[in-house]
């Protein structure tokens, strides 16, 4: 990361599922808390996979957290000697992140981010498209595709050993159950245009 001499900015972990988002975002927190500085961590609470009021990773690590269900919920938490707010699962949330993230950078904070940037057809999720092009800082992460071994770049959606279908709805919470990342050439969605 460049160095910046102004306190606040905005930075982004993005990519698909079992990229290692929530991890990078874990690690950024074990450095501030390094540190010494004041950290608030939210989570939507839609997201409730393995905790209900933690950030945890595919491999178990664990921040708490504070659940919200907007962007809105966050502004109460923050106080002067909040240095940084950190955010995982971006795509859960409404379209009031953008401003809220941005305000708080202009006052100084260090607004971390983390959510996946597309959906399971290979499409943009809004929120995080959009954090992505006014963020200072963007990191993409990619997986390992379960078919071929390929870097993946897509969250692959499984319903009954199959690959879900363009018309099924886009937000279904899951994990291993009903998600895999995949490469380009291999992701699969039945009833998409080629």
């Amino acid at each position: 990361m460049d160095t910046i001499n102004r306190p606040g900015w905005i930075e982004i972990v993005t990519g698909p599922m079992f990229a290692g988002k929530s991890e990078e975002l874990i690690r950024r927190i074990k450095r501030l808390e390094y540190a010494k500085k004041k950290v608030l961590v939210f989570r939507p609470r839609i997201d409730n996979r393995y905790s209900l009021d933690e950030v945890v990773s595919h491999s178990n690590n664990r921040r708490k957290s504070i659940v919200i269900d907007a962007a809105k919920d966050i502004l109460p938490f923050i106080s002067e000697d909040t240095y940084a707010v950190v955010i995982d699962e971006i795509q859960f949330l409404d379209h009031e992140l953008i401003p809220l993230s941005e305000h708080l950078a202009n006052i100084g904070i260090r607004v971390i981010l983390g959510g996946l940037d597309s959906d399971f057809r290979s499409e943009p999720f809004a929120v995080t498209s959009e954090m992505m092009a006014r963020a200072e800082f963007v990191t993409k992460l990619t997986a390992i595709c379960v078919r071929c071994g390929s870097p993946a770049t897509k969250t692959q959606r499984i319903v009954n050993g199959k690959p879900a279908h363009y018309l099924d709805p886009i937000v279904v919470v899951g994990a291993a159950e009903a998600y895999e990342p995949r490469c380009r050439h291999c992701h699969e969605v039945l009833g998409k245009a080629k």
